[in-house]
């Protein structure tokens, strides 16, 4: 089976759990989806493997607590699940992604520039 990007629309049992395993901080009532608040995951063998939450607000869009569970780490899901969000919403042009929460700002801020974002003052920005 290979890697996909999904939108959640709802969540199963099974992606709460998962979801349990990526963001440990959350609980899956504080993850509430709608068109403003979205949930994008990548996906292997039916389970979910890394995942970003994305805010939208007219043409602009916000992510935060992209995270990837460490054992999957290094090998392109974040660079993929980023990629496709903005893929999946052409009408956003402005993106924003927060550093609050990021434990290794380094790391994170060579990853936001792989993905094309420019580090600003408190986060990135595409």
């Amino acid at each position: 089976m290979k890697l996909t990007i999904i939108r959640l629309f709802e969540c199963s049992a099974q992606d709460k759990i998962d979801l349990a395993k990526i963001w440990p901080e959350y609980s899956s009532a504080s993850l509430a989806l709608s068109d403003a608040h979205r949930i994008y995951a990548a996906k292997f063998n039916d389970r979910l493997l890394g995942a970003v939450r994305v805010t939208l607000a007219g043409a602009e869009g916000a992510l935060d607590s992209l995270r990837v569970r460490e054992i999957t780490r290094r090998r392109g899901v974040g660079q993929y699940l980023v990629e496709e969000v903005i893929r999946d919403n052409p009408g956003i042009t402005s993106w924003w992604m927060s550093d609050v929460g990021v434990e290794e700002r380094d790391v994170m801020t060579a990853f936001m520039r792989a993905v094309g974002f420019a580090e600003q003052s408190g986060g990135w920005g595409k």
